[in-house]
């Protein structure tokens, strides 16, 4: 990509999203003894209570804008107040039931926010950490106060993708869309996450489900990847790809393969993968036609003879010997090594295989750091690191560990209006239509819309790394690689020196 595209930061407009409204942190309830005498839309400095402009009635209470039973200690506070005892305030069952410890409920609606109006939230908002009480969660950075005023255009963002002397090839942002395949997730979400990546100067990855034509016209910003089913991959895919990705294993499911299941291997699904419709499709694991270096290398030799102008990059799970296979993938002439942690994936990944098979992502990055420093080939290959990669922070935490830069996946689908309710893989797939293969359910998404989110969401996080880099006195993300001396450890003793 050119360097002119990369200094264009895309521009951000608010795009709502009417599914979404509803999600509010606390229910106002209004009984029928209202007299609608107007004392509460008065007091409420929040706008909760409304009434149109030439009508008697009060309009049923905004939710969304609600503080909730903290502002019993208000003089303003209109349950107290209301003549009739007709107001209450209570906690929403819906919010309550929304998310997990590791995208909690604030995560979730942090990031809908950000999506909908590529505004920044602070550094210290609950919604850039999880409750899970271990990983990227219990990890800080030790930081100075952020400028009151920052000019944007005066941070970089840039990495490098090819360190081996090759053709200049970087990314805009530190930042690029991971594997999800047509099957597991619609081609609308596909579509969507291409046309944010174009105009964000970044790639999005088809996954191991084929190269849909509806992507040819964003091909510049087009990562094919190549996993062990060998679904969809064509020669005339790969020769069109800035970059082939070598899936070898997911750390959501290390040692698993993939499986598609029959209901969402439609037609048009089965017609891409060049497979029989309605039936469980599967990716065995490991690669059959490799099992050393030298078979690895052949792997990469094999693109680099049909597409010599294409970045190399594997897709390796994280084994306790990681380290040797991120030099050995090197060696084998990769351009970028893909550490993928255990706790990506859509809903499909299994809970056992994410929580009790693939070293910890945290853990992973800076071994693998070390060791290519060690060995003195650090600064001629790219690492990059997914597998639970949700906010912004989390981004420059994995960089701070080690990484050049990130693979994204959830968090773009959240931005869509994902809910976290891990029924990717079960009958049609995703009510929302984002991981569904059901016409009637996908056809929900408007690739516009849905493009738009994903861009402000990545304006959003470019704020929050301007404002970290600030705080840190840096002026580049690249400066903040390696930096472990700059995190500290939370709830316990420092491990990091």
């Amino acid at each position: 990509m050119s360097d002119d595209h990369l200094v264009c930061v895309p521009e951000t407009t608010w795009v709502p999203s009417e599914k979404l409204k509803f999600i509010n942190r606390y229910v106002v309830e209004r009984k029928d003894t209202c007299i609608s005498c107007g004392l509460c839309e008065t007091l409420c400095p929040y706008g909760v209570h409304r009434r149109m402009e030439g009508h008697v009635k009060i309009l049923p209470p905004y939710h969304r804008l609600c503080i909730g039973p903290s502002c019993a200690s208000n003089d303003f506070y209109c349950v107290s107040h209301c003549p009739t005892s007709s107001l209450s305030v209570r906690n929403s069952e819906t919010f309550s039931a929304l998310g997990d410890v590791r995208w909690t409920t604030d995560m979730i609606l942090a990031t809908w926010q950000m999506a909908e109006t590529g505004e920044s939230l602070p550094l210290d908002h609950p919604g850039n950490v999880g409750s899970s009480g271990g990983g990227f969660d219990r990890l800080n950075f030790k930081r100075g106060p952020v400028p009151d005023t920052i000019d944007y255009s005066e941070f970089d963002m840039v990495i490098d993708l090819d360190r081996r002397g090759g053709e200049r090839r970087r990314i805009s942002i530190p930042v690029y869309g991971g594997g999800m395949s047509y099957g597991s997730v619609s081609l609308h979400t596909m579509v969507a996450r291409a046309k944010a990546c174009r105009a964000w100067g970044t790639y999005t990855c088809t996954g191991e489900g084929g190269y849909p034509k509806e992507l040819i016209p964003y091909r510049e910003n087009v990562v094919t990847q190549i996993a062990t089913g060998l679904f969809g991959v064509r020669e005339e895919t790969i020769k069109r790809a800035p970059m082939v990705e070598f899936k070898y294993a997911q750390g959501a499911k290390p040692g698993l393969g993939g499986h598609l299941l029959g209901d969402k291997n439609t037609p048009l699904v089965a017609k891409m993968r060049e497979a029989v419709p309605n039936t469980s499709l599967f990716s065995p694991f490991p690669f059959h036609s490799v099992y050393s270096v030298e078979d690895h290398k052949k792997h990469l030799d094999w693109i680099a003879s049909i597409n010599p102008k294409a970045l190399l990059s594997v897709k390796v799970s994280t084994p306790n010997d990681v380290e040797m296979v991120a030099i050995g993938s090197y060696y084998a002439g990769a351009h970028i090594v893909h550490l993928d942690g255990g706790y990506g994936g859509t809903g499909a990944a299994p809970e056992i295989a994410k929580k009790n098979i693939a070293m910890p992502i945290e853990y992973a990055i800076p071994k693998v750091h070390r060791f290519l420093s060690d060995e003195g080939v650090r600064e001629n290959v790219t690492l990059i690191a997914s597998g639970g990669i949700r906010t912004a922070l989390d981004v420059a935490k994995a960089i701070a560990l080690g990484a050049d830069g990130v693979v994204i996946g959830t968090a773009e689908l959240v931005a869509l209006g994902c809910v976290r309710c891990g029924n990717c893989e079960s009958g049609r797939g995703c009510p929302r239509g984002i991981a569904s293969t059901d016409p009637v359910l996908y056809l929900q998404l408007d690739t516009d819309w849905g493009a738009q989110r994903i861009i402000n969401l990545l304006s959003a996080w470019r704020k929050q790394w301007c404002h970290l880099l600030a705080s840190l006195g840096m002026s580049g993300i690249s400066e903040l690689r390696g930096r472990t001396d700059l995190l500290r450890y939370v709830g316990g003793k420092e491990v990091f020196s």
